[in-house]
């Protein structure tokens, strides 16, 4: 009996473990993720269906954050105009956010703080960068928790460019 109380919990730890660090599926609607912008604006997942949205976690003292940035800073100005919108979450600590704020002045991109942005239905995010790519429906196209964290231009191209140009 010991024995199978043992393999349940074992069993029942590695579920629980999967769905929080799943989060969310590829193919499934992406959940809302909703809060206040470092500029004091409103912003809302679910108000921006009809564009693809990437949403991209990261901290100022993450230098593959960092160095993706201009990359993806390059990719919006190019797509803004077709749908293609950028929401970067800071997971810094509160000691560094004054540091994040910096580093964001630079970017057109839309920012926020982690604290100010409910994102509960993403599960933990416990690696940066994680980028995830949403499309027009409001359907997860890329999750962040899987996969290459590396955001490209390859990337963006094979992902987010078929994204725009579909209805």
């Amino acid at each position: 009996m010991l024995k199978y109380r043992f393999l349940l919990s074992i069993l029942l730890t590695a579920c629980l473990c999967k769905a929080v660090i799943a989060g969310v599926e590829v193919g499934q609607v992406a959940p809302n993720i909703e809060g206040t912008l470092l500029d004091g604006q409103a912003f809302s997942l679910n108000t921006n269906k009809g564009k693809v949205v990437l949403i991209n976690f990261w901290a100022s003292w993450c230098e593959p954050c960092r160095e993706e940035m201009p990359i993806i800073e390059a990719y919006l100005k190019k797509n803004k105009s077709k749908g293609f919108e950028v929401l970067a979450i800071s997971v810094d600590k509160p000691s560094d956010i004054e540091q994040a704020q910096k580093i964001m002045k630079h970017y057109s991109f839309l920012s926020a703080d982690k604290k100010q942005m409910n994102y509960s239905g993403y599960g933990r995010i416990w690696r940066i960068p994680s980028t995830f790519i949403i499309d027009k429906q409001g359907i997860l196209r890329k999750n962040g928790m899987t996969g290459d964290p590396k955001v490209d231009t390859k990337l963006l191209e094979e992902i987010v460019t078929p994204l725009l140009s579909s209805h």
